[in-house]
C-alpha cells in the first residue's frame, strides 16, 4: 500500500505523540516538554525528551529520536505504513483506497490470521481441560511446567483425530492450507498438520499467531519437533519464535540471545534472561539478524554450542560481526548442559553464563586449548595450525592479528610465523563485507555554541530570529542544511521529513532541549536559563526576553562573519601583488565594520545595527 502525502499530513496532525510514547514510557511533565527513561537504551536519570508541539522525541543519551511513525517502527518493529495505518485507526482516519489486488491480498491474509488465533485458543483450551491431554500435561509438569508457564507462553495440545481442529473450526480448503494448519489429499480428504503434539504457538513481534511448533510426547512418533510449512505469514528465515516477548527487553538492552528451539527460549526466560529468542527449524540467517538489529541489537549472544555450527556458521558469523556493526557472542555453559535443565537447576547460572558470555572467536579457541596438549611440540604445532584456521576466517586484519599473538604466546612459535600459516595471508580468508550502513544510533553533531543556539530559535522560538537569520551567517555544513531545511519547509514536520539523518536527528534534539541555557549554547555570553519556561513571567516580559536573547544569538553570528571577513582583509592586505580596487574594497570593509560592530553590544542599538550587518555580510559572502 502506499500512503499519499495527504493522508500522511492528516496522520501526522492528528497523532499525539505524548499519548503514543506513554505507552511505553513514564513521562512527566518538565515545561512545555514530556521526559522521561529512554526504552531505547538502558539509563536511570531521565535523558530522553519530547515535545509534544512539534511532534518529535529525542534522547540526550543515546540519541535516537524521530517521530510518533518512527517510534511505533522502533518499538514495535513496524513497517511505515502499518505504523501510518495503525496511528490512523487511532485517530479515525480513512486512508485513501488501494487498488484491487493489494486489498484482496490485506483481506487474505486478516482471514488467515483470524484463524491462526482460532487455531491457537482452540489447541490451548485443549491442553487446559481435555482428558485426552492429560499425558501432555504430565509431560509439562515433569519439565517444570506449571499452569502459569502454559498460559504465558499459550502452549496446546494437538489431538490424535486425522482432521480434529480443521473439523472444530469449520476451516475452508483454502485457509486450511494457507495457515498451514492442514492439508486436502488428492482424494479431498482434510488432515491437520499436527496430531498428539504439544504444541508452541510461533507467533510474530507483535505478538500474532503466525505460525506453530509441535513436539512429540516421549515414545511419540517422530520427528521430535515440527514446524508449520511455509505459508503467506509463516517465513522461517526471517522468524524469530519469542521476539514478541523478548522485544521491548532488546531495544532496552540492545542485546538478543538466540537459541536453538522453543523449550530453550522459555527457560531462558523463566531464568531472568527475557531477551532470548530462537529460529525455528532453521539455522540462523542474515534476515534473522537484520530482524534483531531492527530492535537495536548491536550483541547477539549465542545460546547453544556455537562451534558445532561448523566452518561454515563460523564464517557468517564473523561476516555478519562486520558487515551489521555488531558484537557476537558465545554463552559458555558447562560441558553437555542443556539451557532448559539448567533454568529449572541452576537459573542464577545461566543468567550468570549470559552476563559472562565471550567473544565468539575467542570462544572457538578456548575449546582448541582445552583440547590440545601443549606440553609438547607436535601437540602445540596442531593447536597452533587449527587456530591459525580459524583466526583466518575473521574479516578484520586488526582482530586478527591480535588473535594471533595470542595463539602464539599459547603455542610458543614466532607471530610471523603464524601470520605466513593464516589462510587471510595468502588472500583466501574470509572476504570483507563493506558495511551495511551507520551504528543503531547517531551522536549528536558538534556544531558551534552560536549555531546551534540560532537553530534552537529557529526551531522553537523563530519569531525571535526570522528577520534576521540568513544561510550565509552560518559555517558548519550541517547547521547550513539544518536552516535550509527549516526555511524551505512550511512545517517542522515537512522540514525534518525532507532532512537527511544527520539533521533530522539534529532538529529532533533542537526540538527537545528544553531551552539554551541547557544546551550547548550556553557558553554564549549570556545566560538563558529561562527561556522555555517561563514560570512567572508575563506573556509580555517573556516575549521582550526572547527577542532579547535571539537578538543576542543573532549578533554571535554577526560577529563571527566579521571577524571572518577582518582576517581576510588583512591577508589580503599582506600580498604583494594588491590591486588598488581591491585595497579600497579592503578599507571599506574595514570602515563599515568598525563603524556597526561596536552597536552590537547596546542593546537599544543591537536590532538597528543588525539591520545593516546581516545584508552587508551576506551579499559579501556572495560576491567573494
Amino acid at each position: 500500500m502506499t500512503i499519499t502525502e495527504e493522508d500522511l499530513r492528516r496522520v501526522k496532525e492528528a497523532t499525539d505523540i505524548t499519548a503514543v510514547v506513554n505507552e511505553k514510557v513514564g513521562l512527566k511533565r518538565s515545561s512545555s516538554r514530556r521526559i522521561g527513561l529512554c526504552p531505547f537504551h538502558a539509563e536511570k536519570t531521565p535523558s530522553f525528551s519530547v515535545n509534544p508541539a512539534l511532534g518529535v522525541y529525542h534522547c540526550f543519551g543515546c540519541g535516537a529520536s524521530g517521530d510518533a511513525i518512527t517510534f511505533l517502527r522502533e518499538t514495535q518493529g513496524l513497517t511505515f505504513v502499518e505504523a501510518v495505518e495503525l496511528l490512523a485507526s487511532r485517530a479515525g482516519i480513512e486512508l485513501t483506497a488501494e487498488d484491487p489486488e493489494a486489498a484482496r491480498a490485506r483481506q487474505r491474509r486478516a482471514t488467515l490470521l483470524e484463524a491462526m488465533e482460532r487455531a491457537v485458543a482452540w489447541y490451548h483450551e485443549r491442553l487446559l481441560t481435555a482428558p485426552d491431554a492429560s499425558p501432555a500435561r504430565a509431560y509439562l509438569r515433569s519439565r517444570g511446567y506449571d499452569g502459569e508457564v502454559v498460559r504465558r507462553y499459550r502452549l496446546g495440545w494437538a489431538p490424535r483425530g486425522w482432521d480434529s481442529l480443521a473439523s472444530a473450526l469449520r476451516l475452508s480448503d483454502d485457509v486450511l492450507q494457507g495457515t498451514g494448519l492442514g492439508y486436502v489429499d488428492d482424494k479431498r480428504r482434510r488432515s491437520d498438520s499436527f496430531r498428539e503434539r504439544v504444541i508452541f504457538p510461533i507467533l510474530d513481534h507483535q505478538g500474532a499467531p503466525i505460525g506453530l511448533g509441535g513436539r512429540q510426547l516421549p515414545g511419540g512418533r517422530d520427528p521430535k519437533y515440527k514446524n508449520s510449512p511455509e505459508t503467506p505469514l509463516y517465513r522461517k528465515k526471517e522468524v524469530l519464535y519469542g521476539l514478541s516477548w523478548a522485544r521491548d527487553h532488546v531495544i532496552r538492552h540492545g542485546t538478543a540471545v538466540l537459541c536453538e528451539g522453543y523449550t530453550d527460549v522459555i527457560a531462558f526466560h523463566r531464568a531472568g534472561v527475557e531477551t532470548a529468542v530462537a529460529t525455528c527449524g532453521t539455522m540462523a540467517t542474515e534476515d534473522h539478524v537484520r530482524r534483531l538489529k531492527a530492535f537495536g541489537a548491536t550483541r547477539l549472544v549465542l545460546g547453544y554450542d556455537a562451534d558445532a555450527a561448523g566452518q561454515g556458521a563460523a564464517a557468517r558469523f564473523h561476516a555478519w560481526e562486520r558487515a551489521h556493526d555488531l558484537d557476537i557472542r558465545v554463552v559458555a555453559l558447562p560441558p553437555g548442559a542443556d539451557p532448559a535443565d539448567l533454568a529449572r537447576e541452576n537459573p542464577e547460572a545461566l543468567k550468570l553464563a549470559v552476563e559472562e558470555a565471550v567473544p565468539f572467536l575467542s570462544f572457538r579457541l578456548r575449546r582448541v586449548w582445552a583440547g590440545a596438549d601443549l606440553r609438547t611440540n607436535e601437540g602445540r604445532a596442531r593447536a597452533a595450525e587449527e587456530a591459525v584456521g580459524m583466526v583466518g576466517q575473521h574479516p578484520d586484519p586488526l582482530v586478527r592479528d591480535a588473535y594471533l599473538m595470542e595463539v602464539a604466546d599459547r603455542t610458543r612459535i614466532q607471530p610471523d610465523r603464524l601470520r605466513g600459516m593464516s589462510p587471510a595471508a595468502s588472500g583466501h580468508g574470509a572476504a570483507t563485507p563493506s558495511r551495511l550502513g551507520s551504528a543503531a544510533r547517531r551522536r549528536a553533531v558538534d556544531l558551534p555554541p552560536a549555531e546551534r543556539a540560532a537553530l534552537w530559535f529557529a526551531v522553537n522560538r523563530p519569531e525571535a530570529v526570522a528577520a534576521y537569520l540568513e544561510e550565509e551567517l552560518f559555517s558548519h555544513e550541517v547547521a547550513i542544511d539544518a536552516y535550509r531545511a527549516l526555511a524551505s519547509a512550511e512545517t517542522f514536520a515537512e522540514a525534518q521529513a525532507n532532512a537527511d539523518e544527520d539533521v533530522s536527528t539534529l532538529l529532533a534534539s533542537l526540538a527537545n532541549e528544553a531551552d539554551t541555557g541547557r544546551s550547548r549554547a550556553a557558553s554564549l555570553t549570556r545566560a538563558f536559563d529561562d527561556l522555555g519556561n517561563p514560570v512567572t513571567a508575563t506573556e509580555e516580559t517573556t516575549a521582550a526576553v526572547v527577542q532579547e536573547r535571539g537578538l543576542d544569538v543573532v549578533a554571535e553570528l554577526v560577529r563571527a562573519r566579521a571577524a571572518e571577513v577582518i582576517a581576510a582583509v588583512r591577508l589580503m592586505g599582506q600580498r604583494p601583488e594588491i590591486t588598488p580596487d581591491e585595497v579600497t574594497a579592503s578599507a571599506e570593509a574595514n570602515a563599515f565594520l568598525k563603524a556597526n560592530l561596536p552597536a552590537l553590544s547596546d542593546r537599544h542599538r543591537r536590532a538597528a545595527a543588525l539591520e545593516q550587518l546581516v545584508p552587508w555580510l551576506v551579499r559579501h559572502q556572495r560576491e567573494g
